[in-house]
């Protein structure tokens, strides 16, 4: 596991990020994973270890504090302020960062488990574009009950899975509900699943379909190169 740090501009930013999985310059795709709220990026690999999906780099940056933003993800963002702006910061500079080692934007997914999957959903709702993937795991957009959401853009066909209880004392399964019309409406191809009586947790089945999405994507870059001149060999 590797680790680089970033510049000092916000309550997130000279944290550090860690990197598990492929090496970015021969990773096929790659995940930004976002932890939860008292957890770490160490611990989100952790979750999502069984995710071993040969060819694909991880790399999760770290919040400070352990939390992204101070408030319930329901509360008005303003509210939540500045850290959810430095938390978005942090998750485009991780992006930024695995498609500076050599992976294309088109093969990275955005994910993450609880507040880290809201800041996954928040960030891609407001920069729109054709990603690898979005994993909205027991989480939904930010915002108070009653919020109309107003993102406009294109996620060009990425696919968008979201999963959550129908139970959960964290999320309204009405937010989920909210969060997948606007994921639709941006052109993702949504996919939804509610698990009756489920904890706030990850299940099994939940880690076969982000495995699904990662092997689709690596098996895809074996078909081109992966600066898109089409000779794998080159």
């Amino acid at each position: 596991m590797n680790t680089t740090g970033t510049s000092s501009d916000g309550p997130h930013q000279g944290q550090p990020t860690r990197y598990a999985g492929a090496p970015l310059r021969v990773a096929d795709a790659a995940v930004v994973l976002l932890h939860g709220r008292g957890a770490t990026a160490v611990s989100i690999f952790d979750l999502f270890d069984a995710l071993s999906v040969h060819g694909v780099a991880y790399a999760a940056p770290q919040a400070q504090y352990n939390r992204w933003y101070p408030g319930s993800f329901l509360a008005p963002p303003e509210t939540n302020e500045p850290e959810l702006t430095s938390a978005l910061a942090a998750v485009d500079a991780a992006v930024d960062d695995v498609v500076a080692g050599g992976v294309p934007v088109e093969r990275v997914v955005v994910g993450g488990f609880s507040q880290g999957a809201c800041l996954a959903a928040e960030y891609v709702a407001r920069t729109p574009r054709r990603y690898g993937g979005l994993v909205v795991l027991s989480s939904g957009l930010v915002g108070p009950e009653g919020t109309a959401f107003e993102h406009s853009g294109d996620l060009a066909g990425t696919p968008v899975f979201l999963g959550c209880s129908d139970v959960d004392p964290y999320v309204p399964v009405e937010r989920v509900h909210a969060s997948r019309d606007v994921f639709r409406a941006l052109g993702g191809d949504v996919t939804e699943r509610i698990y009756e009586g489920m904890a706030h947790t990850i299940t099994d089945d939940e880690l076969a379909v982000v495995a699904d999405l990662l092997v689709t994507l690596v098996e895809d870059a074996g078909t081109t190169d992966r600066r898109g001149n089409g000779d794998p060999d080159r």
